[in-house]
């Protein structure tokens, strides 16, 4: 006998379907924790209409992010936390008002380091806070601290190093030591968050599981480093002339079957392959013959593959040398590891020959591959928009090819883009999104782009878009490069667009087409009245391309334009700088 009961009323039905429909997986547990509650707190008894939520501790999440994967993580957690009786609330740095500090008993920092140990610009203001003078006592607070960085550069995850240990001089006191991550980070992060939430429910959720947790803008990622999209390789062009000295390429793949959705600011993360002459001369060099069965963090594979597919071997950092140092105790290592100066003169331009030529020790399979690190994937500024192209994605890529010790070397992802694939390959993706590089929301905002080289090419996708809504001009391009006739990348598209007033204005700097090398830094300067005009006015500026060299100058440059046509100190220039940065109308994309 099949007896079917049904409690809920056609309208009650209705209602839940059109609820759970198109939920993601964060969103459906949330759901289900929810239910739970109520069906807790009621007994045996009839659901109330407005359940008393039985509530022991508040947990709040502070993220502060330049690319978006701290909020990423903070969205994670949150859901991975639902149904838990803990009610949690995720806040961006730059939303949290620091007043409430006194008042906080749990808390978790989710941070990462920009540049060289700069704390995001989201972040700027409570990190100053935090570390300086002001900071209250907090003996009342529990807290975690997630850092998120970069191990190619110095100072790896010091901005939330800093917070922690800022925190901890203030008497609060830490859940889980600091975690530090890398940027190939998903298996931790999957492990941090399970840890914290079995630790923090068990000490502090109530027994009625009722959860009130909010995620604010999380979007479920479809494909990740993990778990890559194939895309298939549509048309790959050379975009610099013959006589130019810079290889730059155009490559647009496909994106179709994939539900992909990208925005113009974001980038593409793609895996690439190490080269192969590389992979071969360490062999040879070691004596081993790749067949090797060695263990890295994706699994077991013969030594060749993991050095062709799994390990950083084409560039050094610090965490390499040292670890190479712990194994073979060598001194003179220890020395340039010791000395910030000759470590930056090795690291630069040096890969994983010249470690084991400078310094030889005899390792086993094992033990040289525990040194190295993981091969993270390469990301590129998106040069195209989705309103404008469907179903791909454009990437600008300049190959990495130098001559050292009298051998030649190559950038393993531009090198693997440039000499690997071709029409028809397919290529593993991701995309990361960057919600700090964006259009403004308001369409009539004008902009200012500062870009050199292929830091053009998140314009390209800004004019792209701007194009596709019929958006125009208030549009304004600072573009350099080495020399007019090889090296003008995308130059009739510029042309098209101002010619069909989607751009507004082009000021154009080749350092190499006269004696003295002008930079865009120069071309600001002599436009530095007008630009004042359009800031006045409301306009965002935006500055994409090298961070060490080109970034620094550019900052530096509107720092003069603002002394002199905005009459101000050195310190109101700065201010008005970090002020433009707050409200999010200067963005920068370096690298």
């Amino acid at each position: 006998m099949n007896i079917q009961f049904n409690p809920l009323n056609d309208q009650q039905i209705n209602a839940l379907t059109s609820l759970s429909s198109g939920l993601t997986r964060e969103q459906t547990i949330w759901v289900s924790g929810y239910f739970q509650g109520l069906l807790a707190s009621a007994g045996t008894n009839k659901i109330q209409a407005s359940p008393t939520v039985i509530q022991k501790q508040k947990l709040t999440i502070l993220y502060g992010t330049h690319t978006g994967r701290s909020k990423t993580i903070a969205a994670q957690l949150t859901g991975k936390l639902a149904g838990s009786g803990i009610e949690v609330q995720s806040v961006a740095l730059d939303d949290y008002k620091t007043r409430q500090l006194t008042s906080e008993t749990q808390l978790v920092f989710i941070v990462s380091t920009h540049g060289e140990g700069e704390p995001p610009a989201m972040a700027e203001d409570f990190y100053q806070f935090i570390t300086g003078k002001r900071a209250p006592q907090l003996p009342n607070l529990n807290y975690s601290v997630v850092a998120l960085g970069d191990k190619s550069y110095k100072l790896y995850c010091q901005t939330g190093v800093d917070i922690d240990q800022a925190l901890s001089r203030i008497g609060a006191k830490s859940i889980l030591p600091v975690l530090k991550l890398d940027v190939d980070f998903e298996d931790e992060i999957e492990h941090w968050i399970n840890e914290f939430a079995e630790v923090f429910i068990r000490d502090f959720a109530p027994e009625n599981p009722v959860s009130q947790a909010r995620v604010e803008g999380f979007t479920e990622v479809l494909y990740t480093r993990k778990k890559p999209f194939m895309a298939t390789v549509l048309d790959k062009v050379k975009i610099t002339g013959r006589d130019s000295d810079k290889e730059v390429y155009h490559v647009e793949l496909s994106l179709e079957g994939s539900g992909i959705v990208y925005e113009p600011g974001d980038s593409v993360g793609i895996l690439a392959n190490n080269p192969s002459g590389l992979v071969n001369a360490i062999l040879s060099h070691t004596g081993y013959t790749g067949c090797e069965l060695v263990q890295v963090k994706e699994g077991e594979f013969s030594l060749k593959e993991a050095l062709f597919q799994h390990l950083e071997i084409t560039v050094l950092n610090r965490d390499v040398l040292q670890k190479f140092q712990e194994k073979t105790g060598n001194q003179p290592l220890l020395e340039i590891i010791s000395n910030e100066y000759q470590l930056d003169q090795y690291l630069y331009g040096h890969d994983v020959i010249d470690l084991l030529e400078d310094f030889p020790f005899q390792f086993s399979a094992q033990e040289f591959v525990d040194i190295l690190r993981s091969f993270p994937a390469r990301l590129y500024s998106i040069s195209s928009s989705q309103s404008a192209v469907g179903d791909e994605v454009h990437i600008t890529v300049a190959t990495v090819r130098y001559t050292r010790k009298e051998r030649e070397r190559a950038g393993a992802c531009s090198s693997y883009l440039a000499d690997q694939i071709e029409i028809d390959s397919q290529v593993p993706v991701f995309i990361e999104k960057n919600p700090a590089f964006k259009l403004p929301e308001n369409e009539e905002t004008p902009v200012i782009l500062v870009g050199a080289g292929t830091g053009v090419a998140p314009y390209r996708a800004f004019l792209q878009q701007r194009e596709a809504n019929n958006q125009k001009g208030k549009t304004w391009l600072f573009f350099g490069e080495r020399r007019f006739h090889s090296d003008f990348l995308y130059q009739i598209e510029w042309q098209k667009l101002l010619k069909d007033g989607y751009l507004e204005k082009i000021d154009v700097a080749f350092s190499r087409d006269q004696k003295d090398k002008i930079y865009v830094q120069h071309r600001l300067i002599e436009r530095q009245k007008e630009i004042f005009e359009w800031l006045n006015r409301g306009a965002n500026i935006y500055l994409c391309g090298d961070m060490k060299q080109m970034a620094r100058d550019v900052q530096n440059t509107l720092l003069r334009i603002f002394e002199t046509e905005g009459g101000m100190t050195e310190e109101k220039a700065h201010e008005f700088l970090k002020k433009l940065k707050k409200e999010k109308r200067f963005q920068t994309d370096v690298y």
